[in-house]
């Protein structure tokens, strides 16, 4: 990162830096917790996506596992919600596939945000990797050209962890309704899904604050050298 040549950035990034780790504890912490607290009716993730989903007349989904701890996602392309604990009936669990089912709804729905998000995921994706390696060079260079491309890539990567923030939230808008309307859990249970999905969500939003401080360093160590 580009702290260790610009120390004094540090000093932007601290708070970032701070509230990522706090989102990582925070997310970790809060899974752990609801991952051993199993909803009354005993229905598990993989079955509460498949309610959540008939019930938004969503066909056409795959639900598939992955090996991978907290690595729950959707994925558009191929139409597979993919959970780390499908067979569990734990209020973590649960929570956190009807929050894949809400991106899966999102999906069919046609949401705007997402839609905008798959679009720019190559473009963001080669802005990250590119992005630093440019910079750096055009300021060792003193590279004018050099030091924009870097800044409108990165500026790339810095928009699309913007953009995730609705969809994320919107996804676990329509997770906590659909279990409640469902009748999926509890009261008592869905305060704590509620809490597992806002814990998942600060770290969104770390990323998205890291990233625009990050963008802030840029443009401050370029106008700088000018």
């Amino acid at each position: 990162m580009f702290w260790l040549f610009y120390p004094e950035t540090l000093i932007v990034l601290l708070p970032a830096l701070i509230l990522s780790i706090y989102a990582q504890y925070k997310v970790r912490s809060t899974y752990a917790k609801y991952l051993h607290v199993p909803i009354q009716k005993r229905v598990t993730a993989e079955r509460a996506a498949e309610l959540i989903l008939q019930e938004a007349a969503v066909s056409g989904v795959r639900i598939e596992r992955t090996d991978r701890p907290l690595g729950d996602h959707y994925d558009p392309r191929r139409k597979a919600l993919r959970l780390s604990a499908p067979g569990s009936n734990s209020v973590a669990a649960v929570g956190v596939a009807a929050h894949e089912a809400g991106h899966a709804i999102q999906h069919a729905h046609g949401y705007a945000p997402l839609a905008l998000r798959s679009t720019i995921v190559p473009v963001a994706s080669f802005g990250s990797q590119l992005a630093f390696p440019l910079f750096f060079v055009g300021l060792f260079f003193q590279s004018d050209m050099l030091i924009n491309v870097g800044i409108l890539l990165f500026s790339a990567a810095v928009f699309f962890t913007l953009v995730t923030l609705p969809v994320e939230f919107n996804a676990s808008r329509r997770a906590v309704a659909a279990l409640s309307s469902g009748g999926i859990v509890t009261r008592e249970e869905l305060n704590g899904v509620r809490q597992v999905l806002t814990a998942a969500a600060l770290t969104y939003v770390a990323a998205a604050a890291m990233a625009a401080l990050q963008l802030v360093s840029m443009l401050a160590m370029a106008n700088r050298r000018r």
